[in-house]
C-alpha cells in the first residue's frame, strides 16, 4: 500500500515539474532548433486496448520534454509477420534506435538480434524476446505478478477451491511468465486446484467464447484469474449469464485508470481485484535518450506492481483521477503555450520585417545617392568616350575607304595577272597540240608525256577561269543574261561532249528526258559550266565500267525543271555531303577532290537563276545531284533578258580531264640494275603513271594507288626502295613510313617521301619518322633518280659491311638502323646455336624469328647481299676456319662440328670459298698453342 502511494506521489510531483518544463521548453524552442535530432522507431504488437494506448500516450507525453527526439510509430495489429515487415520498414527510414513490443517472442528474435549486431540499439518493452541480445528491457516483472496473483488467490480461497486461468498468447513472454509464477506459488497449497488454463489471446471476445465452454465443463470453479482486465471483464460477463456462478471471484491484470478500465471495474465491484502492470512508456523514452546521448542506463528496467482491490481502490482512484486532471491541464497548457509561441513568432517575424524594411530603405537611399553620383561620373565618361568613338569612327570610315580602294586594286591586279596566266597557257596548249599532230611523236613515251602536259595545262586553265569567275561573282561583275531556249536540247549537247569518253571507259552513260521539250529562259554560258562540272565530277569519281545518268523532267508542284546527275561511284559520307557546296571544302578525299571550287561555283550560278541544288550521297554507293530551275520567266527583269542566245563557253578541258585514253607504250628499257625493285605509292593517277614510266627504265617497278595498298605490297614484295607521296586518303605517307620502319620485315627498306609541304617544321616531321630522303614538289625526275641511286649505293655499302668485306677505301656507309642490327644479331645467334646441326633449315630460323621463308630470304638478301642459305654456309666456314687452327682437331671433326654432312663435301665447299683445301690451310696456318 505504501509503495503504491509513493508511486502516485512521485507521479504528481513529476506532473508539476512537467508543466514548468513545457513552458520553459516552449520559450527556448528557438534555441534548440539547431541541436542534433534523433529518430526513434517504435513497433507495437497491437494498440486496440487501453493499456497499449496508455503506453503510447506516456511516450508522447515524455517526448514533449525532448524536442530533439522524433518518434515513428508502427502498429502490427497482432500479427507477427506484419511486425517483422514494420521493423524492416523502420530500418529503411534510417532510425537511430528501435523500441519494440514483441507480439510473440520466437518469430521476432532473429531480426532483433540482426539489428542489434548491426549497431542499432534495441529497447524491448513489455514482452521479452527469446534471447538476451538487446540493449535494454523496460517492463514489469510478469513472473512476480503471477506470484502475487497466486498469493492473493490463496488468501481468498483459504479453505481451498478450484481455479480457472485465462492466459494471453502462448508465444508471448508475459503470458508464459505470469502463468509460471501463478502455478509455482499455488504448488504450496494442495487444497487449490487449477481446473483449466484457457488461451484468451489477450482478447475480450476470444476469452468470452472460450470461458462459456469451459464453465459448462467446470461449473464448480471458485475463482477466475485472467491475464489482463479485458479478459477478466469477459469472465464477469459470462458469470452474470449463469445465476448460480455469481459468487465466483474474478481477478485481472493491468489496473489502468480511466472510465470502464481496470481501476474503475474494481471500484464498481465488477472485478474483485486487479494487479497494477505499469506500461513503462515514459521510462522507455528516458532510457532511449540516455542511450543516444551516451548517458548511463540500466539494461534491465523492472517496473514495480501492486494489488488493487476494495481496500485501496478508493484512494488510488482519487489519485488517478487527480493525475488525469493534471494531465489534461498539461495538455491545455501546452495548447496555450503553442498559441503564445505562434503569436510570439508572428510578432517576431513582423518585427524582423519592419527592421529589414527600415534597413532596406536606408540602404536604398544610400544606394540612390551613390547611383546618382556614379551616374554623373558615368555621363562624363560616356561623353568623353562618345567623342573618342566619333573620332575612331571617322578614322575607320577613312580606313574602310582606303581598304576598298586597295581591294579594288587587288581585284584588278588579280584579274590582270589571271589574264596574263591564260595567255602563256594558251600558247602552251597550242604548241602541245601541234606537237601531238606531228608524225614523229605520234606514238611512244613522248606522246604520252605530251598528253599529260596538255591535260594538266587544261586543268590549270580551268582552275584560273574558276578563280576569275569567283572574283567576278564576289564583286557582282557577272550579270545574268538569259534567253529563251530548249533546256533538253541544251543538256543533250553537254551529254554528247562526254559520250566519247564514256565509250572509251566502257561506262553505261544515259541521257533520259521525260519531256521532249522544256522551254525556259536561262543563261547558257553559266549553265554549261554547272553541268560540265557535275558530269566531270561524276566521271572522275566513277570507275571504268560504272554507270552515270542525266535525267530531266518537269516538276509540276513547283513549276520547275528538275535535272538529276546520278552515278554509282565512290560517293561521300553524310557529314561530308552536307558541306559539298562549301567554298574550298575538300572533304575526306582531300587530295583527289581538287580545290573545292567547282561545286561552290555551280551553286552560285544556279542560285543566280533562282534555282536550288542539293546532293544525296552514300559512301561507296554513289551520289545524286538534284537541280531545280524555275520555268516561270516573271522573275527576270528586262535588263537580264537578252534578245540573242549567249554563246556557250568552251568546256573541252572538263572532258579531257576525265578522259583516260591509253597509249600503247614501247617496251621498257632494262639495264643491269633491273633486278632492283622499287615500290611507288601515289594516289594521283597521272603522277603515279609518270613516276612508273620514268623509273621503269632502270628498275623493276610496282605501283600502289593508296596507303593501304602500299603497305600490303610492301609486305608482299619487300622492295629494295619505296617512293611515297605524303598527302593521301586513308593512311598518309608519314604513317606508312612510321609503320614500315618499325616493322622487322621492312625496317631495312629506304623510303623517299614526295610532298608539297616544304616548311622546315614539316620536313623535320617527315624525317623524324625514319625516312631516308624528303623530296619537295615540284621536282626534277633526274634529281629523284640521283636520290634513288645514292640510297641504293648506301644500302650496298651496308651489305658489304654486314658481310665482312667492306672496302676501307670507300667512304663510311650510313648509320645502321637499330632494328636491322638487332635482326642480324639474332639471326647470327640462332645460326651459332645450331651450327653443328647439319639439318638446320631456313624454315626453322624463319619460325623462330616470326617471319615467312620468303620474307626472311628477302630481308637477309637486302642486308647482306646473299641468300639465307649462303649466309649459313659462310658462318659455318668462318667457324671451321677458327677450329682448323686448333692442332687437337682433325679435319673430319671440324667438318661435323660446323654442321657439314661429310668431310668430303666440307673440303669442296671450303676450297671453293677460300681457294685452298682445309689441309693446305692447316699446313700454312700458324698453330695455336
Amino acid at each position: 500500500m505504501m509503495t503504491l502511494l509513493h508511486i502516485l506521489a512521485k507521479a504528481i510531483r513529476n506532473i508539476s515539474i512537467l508543466s514548468l518544463l513545457v513552458c520553459l521548453g516552449g520559450l527556448c524552442s528557438c534555441q534548440n532548433s539547431s541541436s542534433e535530432t534523433w529518430v526513434i522507431g517504435f513497433s507495437q504488437c497491437v494498440d486496440n486496448d487501453a493499456w497499449r494506448q496508455a503506453m503510447l500516450g506516456e511516450m508522447r507525453k515524455e517526448l514533449a520534454f525532448y524536442p530533439e527526439l522524433q518518434l515513428i510509430y508502427k502498429n502490427a495489429d497482432g500479427s507477427s509477420q506484419q511486425q517483422l515487415h514494420d521493423i524492416q520498414a523502420l530500418m529503411s527510414e534510417g532510425i537511430d534506435i528501435l523500441i519494440v513490443s514483441p507480439n510473440e517472442a520466437a518469430p521476432i528474435t532473429p531480426l532483433v538480434e540482426e539489428i542489434y549486431h548491426s549497431g542499432i540499439p534495441v529497447i524491448v518493452v513489455d514482452r521479452k524476446i527469446a534471447s538476451k541480445t538487446y540493449t535494454a528491457f523496460v517492463g514489469g516483472d510478469n513472473y512476480e505478478i503471477g506470484r502475487i496473483a497466486g498469493k492473493y488467490a490463496a488468501s481468498l480461497l483459504s479453505q481451498g477451491g478450484n481455479i480457472l486461468e485465462v492466459t494471453g498468447l502462448p508465444g508471448s513472454t508475459p503470458a508464459q511468465e505470469r502463468h509460471q509464477g501463478f502455478i509455482n506459488f499455488l504448488e504450496a497449497f494442495p487444497n487449490l486446484y487449477t481446473l483449466d488454463t484457457i488461451n484468451g489471446e489477450w482478447e475480450r471476445e476470444v476469452a468470452r467464447h472460450k470461458l462459456q465452454d469451459s464453465l459448462q465443463h467446470f461449473p464448480n470453479a471458485d475463482l477466475i484469474f485472467a491475464h489482463n482486465d479485458m479478459m477478466a471483464l469477459a469472465a464477469r460477463e459470462v458469470l452474470r449469464q449463469q445465476k448460480d456462478s455469481l459468487g465466483i471471484k474474478v481477478l485481472g491484470v493491468d489496473g489502468i485508470a480511466g472510465p470502464g478500465l481496470g481501476l474503475d471495474m474494481v471500484n464498481q465491484g465488477i472485478l474483485d481485484a486487479t494487479f497494477m502492470y505499469p506500461t513503462g512508456g515514459d521510462k522507455a523514452i528516458q532510457v532511449a535518450r540516455n542511450i543516444l546521448t551516451g548517458q548511463p542506463y540500466e539494461k534491465e528496467n523492472i517496473l514495480q506492481t501492486t494489488v488493487i482491490d476494495s481496500s485501496n481502490v478508493k484512494v488510488i482512484k482519487l489519485q488517478s483521477d487527480k493525475i488525469l486532471e493534471q494531465q489534461q491541464e498539461i495538455v491545455r497548457q501546452q495548447h496555450a503555450i503553442k498559441e503564445q509561441l505562434s503569436i510570439y513568432r508572428s510578432q517576431r517575424t513582423l518585427l524582423y520585417v519592419v527592421i529589414i524594411s527600415l534597413a532596406s530603405a536606408i540602404a536604398l537611399g544610400a544606394y540612390a545617392l551613390y547611383s546618382l553620383r556614379e551616374k554623373q561620373l558615368t555621363n562624363q565618361q560616356l561623353k568623353a568616350q562618345n567623342e573618342k568613338i566619333t573620332e575612331q569612327r571617322n578614322q575607320i570610315m577613312k580606313m574602310a575607304q582606303e581598304t576598298e580602294e586597295a581591294n579594288q586594286a587587288k581585284f584588278q591586279f588579280f584579274t590582270n595577272i589571271s589574264h596574263e596566266f591564260r595567255t602563256p597557257l594558251t600558247l602552251i596548249l597550242a604548241s602541245v597540240d601541234d606537237m601531238l599532230e606531228e608524225s614523229q611523236v605520234a606514238s611512244g613515251a613522248m606522246k604520252q608525256d605530251l598528253r599529260l602536259m596538255h591535260k594538266n595545262a587544261s586543268r590549270l586553265l580551268r582552275l584560273i577561269n574558276q578563280l576569275l569567275d569567283f572574283r567576278r561573282l564576289e564583286h557582282n561583275k557577272i550579270k545574268v543574261k538569259v534567253s529563251k531556249g530548249d533546256l533538253v536540247a541544251f543538256l543533250q549537247e553537254v551529254y554528247t561532249a562526254f559520250e566519247r569518253t564514256a565509250c572509251k571507259r566502257e561506262m553505261d552513260f544515259q541521257f533520259i528526258a521525260l519531256q521532249p521539250v522544256l522551254e525556259m529562259h536561262f543563261d547558257a554560258s553559266m549553265l554549261d559550266k554547272v553541268f560540265f562540272n557535275l558530269l566531270s565530277n561524276a566521271f572522275k569519281f566513277t570507275p571504268d565500267g560504272g554507270k552515270i545518268q542525266v535525267i530531266i523532267e518537269k516538276d509540276t508542284r513547283s513549276n520547275s525543271a528538275r535535272i538529276r546527275v546520278i552515278d554509282n561511284g565512290r560517293g561521300m559520307a553524310a557529314e561530308h555531303a552536307s558541306h559539298a557546296f562549301d567554298r574550298f571544302y575538300q572533304g575526306e578525299q582531300y587530295q583527289s577532290m581538287g580545290t573545292g571550287l567547282g561545286l561552290s561555283l555551280s551553286k552560285e550560278l544556279i542560285e543566280r537563276h533562282g534555282g536550288t541544288i542539293g546532293v544525296s550521297s552514300e559512301k561507296g554507293m554513289g551520289s545524286c545531284f538534284d537541280i531545280l530551275l524555275p520555268l516561270n520567266a516573271k522573275h527576270w527583269s528586262s535588263d537580264e533578258i537578252a534578245e540573242q542566245p549567249v554563246a556557250q563557253s568552251s568546256n573541252q578541258y572538263y572532258v579531257e580531264e576525265v578522259s583516260q585514253e591509253k597509249v600503247t607504250e614501247e617496251a621498257a628499257v632494262h639495264y643491269q640494275e633491273a633486278d632492283t625493285t622499287v615500290l611507288v605509292i601515289e594516289d594521283h593517277e597521272d603522277l603515279r603513271n609518270f613516276l612508273v614510266r620514268k623509273l621503269q627504265q632502270k628498275y623493276q617497278v610496282f605501283a600502289a594507288s593508296d596507303g593501304q595498298d602500299g603497305l600490303e605490297q610492301a609486305y608482299a614484295q619487300v622492295p629494295d626502295l619505296i617512293v611515297s607521296d605524303v598527302m593521301m586518303p586513308g593512311q598518309d605517307g608519314l604513317t606508312i613510313a612510321r609503320t614500315l620502319k618499325n616493322d622487322l620485315r621492312t625496317s631495312h627498306i629506304p623510303i623517299i617521301l614526295l610532298t608539297a609541304r616544304n616548311s622546315p617544321e614539316q620536313q623535320m616531321e617527315g624525317l623524324s619518322t625514319g625516312v631516308d630522303a624528303y623530296v619537295i614538289k615540284p621536282f626534277h625526275p633526274k634529281l629523284l633518280l640521283e636520290q634513288i641511286d645514292k640510297l641504293l649505293w648506301n644500302r650496298e655499302q651496308l651489305r658489304r659491311r654486314f658481310a665482312g668485306i667492306e672496302n676501307t677505301s670507300d667512304p663510311p656507309p650510313v648509320a645502321v638502323p637499330d632494328l636491322d642490327q638487332q635482326f642480324l644479331a639474332r639471326v647470327s645467334s640462332i645460326i651459332q646455336q645450331h651450327l653443328s646441326e647439319s639439318e638446320l633449315s631456313v624454315n626453322a630460323i624463319a619460325r623462330e624469328l616470326g617471319l615467312s621463308r620468303v620474307q626472311l630470304y628477302r630481308k637477309v638478301k637486302a642486308l647482306l647481299g646473299v641468300g639465307i642459305n649462303d649466309h649459313i654456309k659462310i658462318q659455318r666456314l668462318k667457324k671451321a676456319k677458327e677450329l682448323l687452327q686448333q692442332p687437337d682437331l682433325t679435319i673430319a671433326e671440324v667438318a661435323y662440328a660446323v654442321g657439314f654432312s661429310s668431310p668430303a663435301y666440307f673440303s669442296t665447299v671450303f676450297k671453293s670459298y677460300y681457294d685452298q683445301s682445309p689441309s693446305d690451310f692447316v699446313r700454312n696456318a700458324p698453330s695455336i698453342s
